[in-house]
């Protein structure tokens, strides 16, 4: 959503910050090199990758076809690798990368059928653990936050209808949704100073979902 990024990168640039806004396809390697470049090119240096993009298909396991299944794959699971590894190679000194997974890759869910999205973000979980094991003699940090259902307009379709509300908020001993701003502050923790022996780590932002 390039009309979203440039959104963002103005709200930065007014308040002094620097930012740029590009459209990358991280399903596709080279659409990926190209926008690390231009990153590196125009900002100097990299030192935090989030994956953060991600897609979803509520559709029951034997009603899915393989094209549907792959295209999960292929946004979830394959383009964090490749957006990963691309940061990793442009992080000569160290550097940290979060994964943004969710508490349906630590659970089964159960309230929907969506295979596909277990599936990948269970992947994405213990992709995290192998890159903080394998990328910590570079000094790269690399973990993972696993939101519950978060306010956002890609979800407000969902959360907005009153019975499947209802049935989501009696998962969470809490009975709270989180806001977007309640994931960018677990972010925030593992990519600072704060969390600097905090490796290959999934730290669950879900109102006790997963404690129950």
């Amino acid at each position: 959503d390039l009309d979203a990024a440039q959104l963002s990168a103005a709200a930065v640039l007014d308040k002094g910050g620097r930012a740029l806004a590009l459209r990358c396809d991280i399903t596709q390697k080279e659409e990926v090199i190209q926008a690390f470049a231009q990153v590196v090119d125009q900002l100097g240096s990299l030192d935090i990758l989030v994956n953060n993009a991600a897609l979803v298909k509520r559709v029951p396991a034997l009603d899915m076809d393989m094209e549907t299944w792959r295209q999960v794959m292929a946004v979830n699971l394959d383009g964090a690798f490749l957006c990963a590894c691309e940061a990793a190679r442009l992080m000569p000194h160290g550097g940290n990368i979060v994964n943004l997974a969710s508490i349906m890759g630590i659970s089964g869910g159960g309230t929907y059928p969506m295979a596909s999205y277990h599936a990948s973000k269970g992947g994405l979980i213990n992709l995290t653990r192998g890159l903080a094991v394998e990328w910590a003699e570079k000094k790269i940090r690399v973990n993972a936050v696993a939101p519950t259902w978060v306010r956002t307009e890609f979800t407000k379709a969902l959360l907005d209808d009153p019975v499947m509300s209802g049935k989501l908020l009696a998962l969470m001993p809490m009975g709270v949704y989180a806001d977007a701003e309640d994931v960018a502050a677990a972010v925030l923790y593992l990519v600072s100073p704060a969390a600097k022996v905090v490796t290959g780590h999934t730290l669950a932002v879900d109102g006790g979902f997963l404690a129950r």
